[in-house]
């Protein structure tokens, strides 16, 4: 198991250079019961560094499944609004919001999607204000993992329960850093190369990327004002922060209209407890058109029909494939992790602020600058050591971003 002084460690990094936490500031932390020790050290630390309140909803996935297995369909297709009016009165406040993501991966596999699709829709539809700080950098937050026992067993199936957890926390501590002797000061580094990286994209400002590989031949229009994104973020505040621990990607947003083509998966897609895997879309004018998986293709449709934009993209990341998470030769079933191993997409919702002042925007302006909305967000992973990327400029001149699943532009 990690050692005391580890977990202190990582708390101390999840804590000042995730949601960089201020002095009289509120935190919400959503985590795993299993993971109630960890969780401890972080609330201690938050006091240490000045919060003034530290509020805790505990997730349990045995309790989560009981519920899937038993619970009405009304119970089920419902979301409380005593949930939503406590989130909104933390975002409100200005709260920092932690989560800690590590759920079994398998652990809805037996549950007919229908149900969980309806779960998910009525969470989306109430939490959408509370999503819209979050989205917009309204507030500052950051997804961090620990390992839980059936995780654990889903990367290590081959292990005992308490070797598997032991070896993924040994994988976690190196990917996050927190095995270096000043994990504040690597992620400062590393922030650093992901602006670097972002930044020569920026003035590239291509007007479109072809993606190949075996399965994928992709092309998709960015659209004008596009902005890429990558490792720190900034409340409208102005307090820096890391949304996701780990992260290796620079981000943006496609045209909603201006996909075209078919992209394959190159890892599983863990959705809500079910698993999506060796999958593929075909896009025309940017909307799925075709789909097929061999593992999850329900689970694939009703992901698909959940609303309008959920047909469309609303991200594209680049990853190089020698980043650390790809390096460990792990999957993780966790898309926190397998997305930051690989150049991903996601389906739903694009982020505002990949768009030149499109936090300021409303719907209707987002929708004429190509934005798509959505109300789901779900990214899956499209690199490899075989994927090519080419970027198109403006005047219809093309030049190599990636190559053999690496970058091919100067940005290290």
């Amino acid at each position: 198991m990690a050692s005391q002084k580890t977990k202190e460690k990582y708390a101390q990094l999840a804590l000042e250079t995730g949601v960089n936490l201020q002095k009289n500031q509120a935190l919400m932390i959503n985590a795993p019961i299993e993971g109630a020790d960890f969780t401890k050290v972080v609330v201690r630390k938050a006091y240490e560094l000045g919060a003034k309140d530290v509020h805790i909803n505990w997730v349990d996935d045995e309790l989560t499944l009981l519920k899937y297995e038993n619970a009405p369909d009304e119970v089920i297709a419902d979301y409380p609004d005593w949930k939503v009016q406590l989130h909104d009165s933390f975002a409100e406040d200005g709260a920092a919001i932690l989560n800690i993501r590590s759920t079994n991966p398998d652990l809805l596999k037996d549950i007919d999607p229908t149900r969980v699709a309806k779960a998910n829709k009525a969470a989306a539809q109430a939490m959408k204000n509370f999503r819209s700080y979050t989205m917009n950098d309204r507030i500052a937050w950051s997804i961090i993992s620990i390992p839980t026992g059936d995780w654990a067993q889903k990367v290590f199936p081959d292990r005992s329960r308490e070797d598997a957890v032991e070896g993924l926390w040994d994988a976690i501590v190196k990917i996050v850093r927190v095995d270096q002797d000043d994990p504040i000061q690597a992620w400062g580094d590393h922030n650093k190369t992901l602006e670097k990286a972002r930044g020569i994209l920026n003035e590239k400002n291509y007007k479109k990327l072809v993606f190949k590989a075996p399965g994928t031949e992709l092309e998709m229009e960015l659209p004008e004002g596009h902005l890429w994104k990558g490792g720190s973020a900034q409340t409208e505040g102005g307090v820096t922060f890391n949304p996701n621990m780990p992260t290796e990607e620079v981000f943006s947003m496609p045209h909603k209209y201006g996909v075209n083509g078919t992209v394959s998966s190159t890892k599983p897609l863990n959705y809500s407890g079910s698993l999506i895997d060796n999958f593929s879309l075909t896009f025309k004018d940017g909307k799925v058109v075709d789909y097929k998986a061999e593992q999850g293709e329900d689970t694939l449709k009703h992901l698909l029909d959940s609303d309008e934009g959920a047909r469309r993209l609303g991200e594209v990341a680049l990853v190089p494939h020698e980043s650390p998470v790809s390096q460990s030769g792990l999957i993780f079933y966790n898309t926190l992790f397998d997305e930051n191993a690989s150049c991903h997409i996601a389906l739903g919702k694009a982020y505002p602020t990949n768009m030149k002042d499109g936090a300021a925007m409303d719907d209707e302006q987002l929708d004429q600058h190509g934005v798509n909305d959505s109300l789901s967000h779900v990214d899956f992973m499209i690199g490899s050591e075989e994927l090519d990327i080419d970027g198109v400029k403006e005047d219809g001149t093309t030049e190599a971003v990636f190559r053999n699943g690496t970058w091919a532009l100067d940005v290290k």
